[in-house]
C-alpha cells in the first residue's frame, strides 16, 4: 500500500466547556459568607498547522476522528476548572480544508467548492473546531442586584464538523507527460527521490517530490501521475493528477520520443497535454497574485535519446518546438546526457518566476480595495434599531398539519440556552431575564406570538422547545409559593452578614449611650404614669364584691 494520501475525510470536535459551580462559602461564625462557586474550564480546540515535516495525510486515514480534551468543572472555594488542551494537528504545506457537505454539493453540481482554509505557507494555522466556553460559577454571576445566585451556568459543547482535507503539492516544477514518458526516471536522476519505476503505464499512482540542487540554487520538482486525454473530465487518474499542478511555477512537458504507440508523436502529445491543462485551468479560482496556468513558462523535455530512433526524432521535432518559442532539452536518464543543462535551465526559470510572483503579489495587495456592503443587521444597527433582527431572528413556522411555532435563532440566545440548567428554576428565570433584556419577548409579540404558543430556540438537535409565558417567575422569589425576595437574593445571607459584621468602637459607644438613654427614658415615663394615677394601688379595695381578691381576703 502506498504511504501517500492526498485526500481524506475527517471528523473534528472541540472539547466541551466545564460546568460552573454553585457554592456558598461557610466559615466559622459565618455559615453563609457569600457565593464562591468557580468557573468551568474552557474546552480545547482542534487546530490544523502547515508543517514542512508532514508529507502526507496518511495519519488521518487511520485516525479520522479527532476530539480535543474538555475543560473540567469548577468547584467551591473559588476554584476554577482546568482548561482543555488544544489538539495541534500537523498537515503538509498545501493542504486545503473543505466542509464535507459543501464539497459534496459542489461536486454534484460540477462547480468549484469554496475552501474554509488554504494552508500554503509553513506555520499557517486553521482552527477547525473551537472548544466550548466554560460555564460561569455563581461567584461570577453575583452582583449588586443578584447577591446570592443559587445556580451556575453549564459549559458549552465544542464545535463539531465533518471536513475534507485535500493536498495540493507545492513544488516549483511540475513534470507533465503521458504514462511511461520517463518522469519517474527523470526525478530519480536529478534528485534523491526514489519513485517506483517500471515498464508499464501508471506506475506512478501518487505524486513524488524531489529536491534538486543546481549550484547555489535549489528547487523542488513534482513527479505526478501520468496524464491522458480526458483527464480534466476524470478519465484515468483525472483530477487526482491535475490537482497537484495548481501551485507549481513552471510546467515541464516530458515527452517520450521512443514510444511505439500508433497516432503518437511529440507534437501531438504536447498539444493533447496543453488541451487538458486549458480545460482544467478554466475552472480554477486562483488566489490573489497567482499566475494563471496558461501564462506559466513551459519547458520541453524530450526523453530516451539513448535509443537511436528517439534521438533522430528529437532532433527532427526540436525546430518545431523552438518555432513555438519553447526551450527544448533532449536528455537520457540512462546515460545522464543533457541533465546538467536541463537542471540549470530549470533553476534559472524558477528564480525568474519567484521574483515575478513576489512583485505581482505585492502590487496586487497594494492596489486591492475591499468594499463590503452592509447587510440588513448592520443597516439596522446604524439606524439605531434594536430588538428584532439585531442579535437574533424570529420566524413564524408552520408544518403541513397546521402546527405553528416560532423559531428564535442567533448566537446569543442559542448560547444562553445551552448554558442553562433547566432543572433549576432560578436558572430558568435567569434565562428568561436575559431573553427579555435582549428583546426576544418584544420580537415575539411583533411576530404575533401569544402566551402559550410554542417557541423553539436554536435549530437541529440543540434546539430547545417550550411554551412561551412572558410572565414567567422563577428562582428565589418563589421559594415557598409567595414572593419573598428578588431573584438571586437570600434572606439568610443578608441576616448572616448583618450579624457577623464587626462593630467599630464608635458604633459600640453610640449604641451603649442610646441604650442607657432609652432605659432612663423608660424609667421617667413609668414615674410619670405612677404619679398620674395610671397604676392601681394594691392597698385600695377597687371591687368589694370580688371574693377572689387577695386584698379582700387580707381585710377579713
Amino acid at each position: 500500500m502506498s504511504d501517500f494520501v492526498d485526500r481524506v475525510n475527517v471528523h473534528v470536535k472541540g472539547g466541551d466547556g466545564g460546568n460552573g459551580a454553585a457554592s456558598i462559602r461557610r466559615e466559622k461564625y459565618k455559615p453563609l459568607a457569600g457565593p464562591d462557586g468557580g468557573d468551568g474550564g474552557h474546552g480545547g480546540s482542534v487546530i490544523f498547522v502547515a508543517d514542512t515535516n508532514a508529507t502526507s495525510l496518511l495519519d488521518f486515514r487511520y485516525m479520522p476522528h479527532r476530539v480535543a480534551s474538555s475543560g473540567t468543572q469548577g468547584l467551591g472555594d473559588d476554584k476554577d476548572g482546568r482548561n482543555g488542551e488544544d489538539m495541534i494537528l500537523p498537515v503538509p504545506v498545501g493542504t486545503v480544508v473543505f466542509e464535507a457537505k459543501d464539497l459534496e454539493k459542489a461536486e454534484r453540481k460540477h462547480i468549484r467548492a469554496v475552501p474554509l482554509a488554504d494552508l500554503t505557507r509553513p506555520g499557517d494555522r486553521f482552527v477547525a473546531a473551537r472548544g466550548g466556553a466554560g460555564g460561569l460559577g455563581n461567584r461570577s454571576l453575583a452582583n449588586k442586584a443578584r447577591r446570592a445566585p443559587g445556580f451556575a451556568l453549564l459549559g458549552e459543547p465544542g464545535e463539531e464538523h465533518d471536513l475534507v482535507l485535500e493536498l495540493k503539492s507545492i513544488a516549483d516544477v511540475a513534470l507533465v507527460g503521458f504514462p511511461s514518458a520517463g518522469k519517474s526516471s527523470l526525478i530519480a536522476a536529478i534528485s534523491a527521490a526514489k519513485p517506483k519505476i517500471a515498464d508499464y503505464p501508471f506506475t506512478t499512482l501518487v505524486p513524488n517530490l524531489g529536491v534538486v540542487q543546481a549550484g547555489e540554487g535549489r528547487f523542488t520538482v513534482a513527479d505526478v501521475p501520468g496524464l491522458i486525454p480526458g483527464a480534466s473530465q476524470g478519465k484515468g487518474l483525472g483530477l487526482e493528477f491535475l490537482r497537484h499542478i495548481e501551485r507549481t511555477e513552471v510546467i515541464a512537458h516530458v515527452i517520450d520520443c521512443a514510444t511505439l504507440e500508433p497516432n503518437r508523436d511529440p507534437i501531438s502529445d504536447y498539444h493533447a497535454l496543453e488541451e487538458e491543462l486549458a480545460l482544467y485551468a478554466a475552472e480554477l479560482d486562483l488566489p490573489l497574485g497567482a499566475v494563471p496556468i496558461a501564462e506559466r513558462p513551459r519547458i520541453i523535455i524530450l526523453t530516451k535519446i539513448d535509443v537511436l530512433q528517439a534521438r533522430e526524432l528529437a532532433e527532427f521535432v526540436r525546430k518545431d518546438f523552438e518555432a513555438m518559442g519553447l526551450p527544448v532539452f533532449a536528455i537520457s536518464t540512462a546515460s545522464h546526457e543533457g541533465l546538467k543543462e536541463l537542471v540549470f535551465a530549470l533553476a534559472r526559470t524558477v528564480d525568474d518566476m519567484r521574483a515575478k510572483i513576489a512583485q505581482e503579489q505585492s502590487e496586487a495587495e497594494a492596489e486591492r480595495v475591499v468594499i463590503r456592503p452592509l447587510d440588513d443587521v448592520a443597516r439596522r444597527r446604524r439606524r439605531g434599531e434594536r430588538g428584532l433582527g439585531i442579535d437574533f431572528e424570529v420566524e413564524r413556522k408552520q408544518d403541513g398539519n397546521g402546527n405553528v411555532w416560532y423559531e428564535v435563532t442567533g448566537e446569543k440566545p442559542e448560547r444562553w440556552v445551552l448554558q442553562t440548567n433547566f432543572d433549576n428554576e432560578e436558572a430558568v428565570g435567569y434565562l428568561a431575564d436575559r431573553l427579555a433584556s435582549l428583546g426576544v419577548e418584544d420580537a415575539l409579540r411583533k411576530r404575533g406570538a401569544h402566551p402559550g404558543d410554542e417557541v423553539h430556540i436554536g435549530k437541529g438537535d440543540r434546539a430547545v422547545a417550550f411554551d412561551w409565558d412572558p410572565t414567567v417567575s422563577a428562582g428565589a422569589e418563589m421559594l415557598d409559593g409567595t414572593p419573598q425576595n428578588a431573584r438571586g437574593e437570600d434572606l439568610r445571607l443578608q441576616e448572616a452578614q448583618g450579624r457577623n459584621r464587626r462593630r467599630t468602637n464608635a458604633e459600640r459607644r453610640r449604641e451603649y449611650h442610646e441604650w442607657m438613654d432609652a432605659k432612663a427614658a423608660v424609667r421617667e415615663a413609668m414615674r410619670q404614669e405612677r404619679e398620674a394615677g395610671h397604676w392601681a394601688d394594691p392597698t385600695v379595695l377597687d371591687d368589694p364584691t370580688d371574693s377572689t381578691s387577695k386584698i379582700n381576703k387580707l381585710s377579713e
